[in-house]
């Protein structure tokens, strides 16, 4: 007599699909995918602004997903993803994954002058501590974070989503050219060029004098003529992404489109964005957007949704399979 195998999906128990505040809209899409229901829990916001969580049932033995972007109001957002995850941790889930589609501090990943932390060394031991057992997280603004996490995790990227939107431009554009923003990106933006099958080009920023932020200066290759994509992992005050179409357009450029995964959008991003003389701004759903910065950016901007990736991504680590394979890893 053979023996029985028992099915991947009861190794951890069932996907149990926990919404944070702050992604509500991305898991209920998540949700959909998978053909499961979200979990409920609550989430108590007291007076003095401490958060309590309670569960509505037990997660014991279960395969436990939180969705909670940390996106602003960072603390808030952190704290909550934190909470829930000892919550499910002490109620004795059978494995716990932290989807975190857009990790805060990211920025901060070493130490460029003296006496600084490196706060998202900091983060990713929180969220190990509070009862992570792995993680998934999209597009890291530097890869050396994934050695900050001592758990197992999943980094993904979901530039081949903004990709797909752009390719289905391209027929529409005048000699294309990818620019970055700035030479930190080249690597990632000539990528995204070689997918496209376009050239690619760079603005060049230093800093001059006292001045505290660099600026955009020339441009790397050649743009005048061409209708320009420029490409960037987030937005987040759109300080660099203006100076680099206003650059652009002083280079000769005509038509321009915006991509980038993270809509982070601090004052005065969506006031910068809408005075900008671009055609399209393509962008994710790893953060959520107001009403009030959708119509303010009106009809130039187009949302794609990672919820498929992310949804695709939780049912293969559920179920033991290759995350490596969906993009021919």
């Amino acid at each position: 007599m053979g023996i029985k195998h028992q099915d991947d999906r009861g190794i951890y128990g069932e996907i149990k699909l926990f919404a944070g505040t702050a992604s509500r809209e991305l898991a209920g899409k998540i949700a959909r995918y998978l053909g499961v229901p979200l979990s409920g829990h609550d989430v108590m916001h007291f007076a003095n602004d401490n958060l309590w969580v309670r569960l509505h049932s037990s997660v014991r033995g279960q395969d436990v997903y939180v969705i909670q972007t940390t996106a602003r109001p960072v603390h808030r957002n952190l704290m909550e993803l934190l909470i829930t995850l000892q919550t499910l941790r002490l109620d004795s889930a059978g494995r716990v994954t932290a989807v975190v589609p857009y990790l805060c501090y990211a920025r901060s990943d070493k130490k460029d002058k003296p006496r600084t932390p490196i706060t998202a060394r900091l983060v990713a031991d929180m969220i190990e501590i509070a009862g992570a057992d792995r993680y998934m997280t999209l597009d890291l603004h530097a890869g050396q974070i994934q050695g900050f996490f001592s758990i197992p995790g999943d980094v993904i990227s979901a530039f081949h989503i903004v990709t797909e939107q752009v390719k289905g431009l391209l027929a529409q554009m005048t000699r294309p050219v990818v620019l970055t923003v700035d030479l930190g990106f080249a690597k990632k933006g000539r990528n995204f060029a070689v997918d496209l099958g376009v050239p690619v080009a760079f603005v060049e920023k230093r800093r001059s004098g006292s001045k505290d932020q660099a600026e955009a200066l020339t441009v790397i290759g050649d743009i005048a003529g061409r209708d320009v994509i420029v490409v960037d992992d987030e937005v987040d005050t759109a300080g660099s992404i203006a100076q680099a179409v206003r650059l652009a357009k002083r280079e000769g450029a005509r038509d321009i489109y915006l991509t980038f995964i993270h809509p982070v959008f601090s004052p005065p991003a969506v006031e910068r964005l809408a005075e900008l003389p671009v055609t399209r701004i393509i962008t994710t759903d790893t953060v959520p957007l107001t009403e009030e910065a959708k119509a303010a950016l009106g009809d130039k901007l187009h949302i794609c949704s990672v919820a498929p990736l992310l949804g695709e991504v939780i049912l293969r680590a559920h179920e033991g399979r290759s995350v490596g394979e969906m993009f021919n890893e």
